[in-house]
């Protein structure tokens, strides 16, 4: 995220170490935080092409541990539409929910996984997904169903350079609605990238539904931080950041 990203750089380039999700980032620098319905999407990745030579939809990609929704291939790689809203690893085991601050700070001190609907809404977890730490992402239990696993840095980094690169890619992953402040993108990629916001890993507190996506990589950076990939409201960048483990994210999966 662009206001993120400047606090994040520093701090990672000083010492690869971060002390925020989200940091000392306001709200007050996204304004409107109420959601809002602009057009509808131009290309949903459910069949045919989007307009980009090497993308091409299919339908009904189900996991053991729930249904990834439909699928799209851009350029060698095949990615779920949706962001992941499973409650069970794939080996059937729960994963903890974490309602209150007490518990997602337990996680992350503890290193367990843990999930949660964006503001605890369940309504917000129909549409945008649930929000994972990353400790859930690594479990060797897989998050993601069989056949899928979670992207690495290098995976998030060929979608990129095939959508156009980074300055590029973000209008054509994001979707043609929801967003806010005018801000939808193209979704030529098939992609459909919802802005489903982060929770913060230190108040507890959900941010920048309808602003911002963010989605995991499964690549760490050191014990404490790893990579993500994100899009803002108000550009048509995609953004590579590192985050805090303990944070909440998006997760989308990329066939095996």
């Amino acid at each position: 995220m662009k206001n993120k990203r400047s606090i994040f750089g520093a701090i990672l380039m000083a010492s690869l170490m971060l002390t925020s999700c989200g940091g000392s980032r306001s709200v007050s620098n996204y304004p409107g935080l109420v959601s809002t319905q602009k057009k509808e999407a131009t290309s949903t990745g459910t069949s045919g092409t989007t307009g980009i030579t090497g993308i091409t939809g299919t339908t009904g990609t189900t996991g053991t541990t729930g249904t990834t929704g439909t699928t799209v291939k851009i350029g060698t790689q095949t990615w779920t539409t949706k962001n992941l809203e499973v409650v069970k690893f794939r080996n059937g085991n729960p994963i903890p929910q974490a309602r209150t601050l007490e518990e997602w700070k337990k996680a992350k001190d503890n290193k367990q996984p843990a999930w949660c609907y964006y503001d605890n809404d369940p309504a917000n977890g129909t549409k945008y997904g649930k929000l994972y730490n990353w400790f859930a992402v690594n479990d060797p239990r897989g998050l993601a169903p069989a056949g899928y696993h979670v992207p690495t840095d290098a995976e998030w980094t060929k979608l990129t350079v095939f959508l156009g690169g980074e300055n590029e890619a973000g209008e054509k992953i994001k979707s043609a609605s929801g967003w806010n402040e005018n801000g939808n993108g193209t979704n030529r990629s098939g992609f459909v990238g919802l802005p489903g916001g982060y929770r913060n890993v230190f108040d507890g507190t959900c941010y920048f539904l309808n602003n911002s996506a963010v989605w995991w990589s499964a690549t760490e950076i050191n014990t404490t931080t790893s990579w993500y990939r994100s899009l803002d409201y108000d550009g048509g960048a995609i953004y590579r950041e590192p985050d805090d483990m303990g944070c909440g994210l998006s997760v989308r999966c990329i066939r095996d």
